[in-house]
């Protein structure tokens, strides 16, 4: 008997690609992010509009050069399912920051929406095309105070928490 797709199903899994676009821009995994859109979807953002690859030779060295980091937070999420396409609309909070503190443009915080044309293609859910839509920014510039003891801090390479987990139970030397 074959695998019977089912609504549910569907649903998750353009949540899913949600996700993983999210964790990959945040721990600096470029080919989760890449995995997140069809190769030739298009993306725009502030300041960007242009085809996955321009986008990630775009965001990549933004992100690189940023000493700190960002952590995408997702709140609600709705789905319209067309069949074989949906309509993903996805709120949230995007919290950026980086040296120097007092930099408005390293250290900022705004609510997002992440509205997608979603396509299934060989059986894969993926982004066709991105509006990265940003209602709001705030400036956290001089905010940022430092942890009040030891314990574990996330980084963006393969020393981070998960990155070691990962490690530890798939018994390899890969990553996310």
């Amino acid at each position: 008997m074959g695998a019977q797709r089912s609504e549910w199903a569907d649903r998750q899994e353009i949540h899913d690609v949600v996700l993983r676009y999210c964790r990959g821009i945040d721990r600096l995994d470029f080919e989760l992010v890449r995995s997140a859109y069809h190769p030739d979807a298009v993306d725009h953002h502030t300041g960007f509009d242009g085809t996955l690859d321009e986008y990630i030779a775009w965001v990549e060295p933004k992100l690189r050069a940023r000493r700190g980091g960002t952590m995408h937070i997702v709140a609600n999420h709705l789905v319209e399912l067309l069949g074989d396409t949906a309509i993903s609309e996805t709120y949230g909070t995007s919290v950026h920051w980086g040296e120097p503190a007092g930099d408005p443009r390293a250290n900022f915080t705004s609510g997002v929406r992440f509205v997608d044309h979603m396509a299934r293609r060989d059986g894969r859910w993926a982004i066709a095309e991105r509006w990265a839509v940003r209602e709001w920014t705030r400036s956290d510039a001089g905010r940022l105070m430092p942890k009040e003891g030891a314990g574990p801090s996330g980084t963006r390479d393969g020393d981070d928490p998960l990155v070691r987990l990962q490690r530890a139970l798939r018994g390899t030397g890969a990553g996310a």
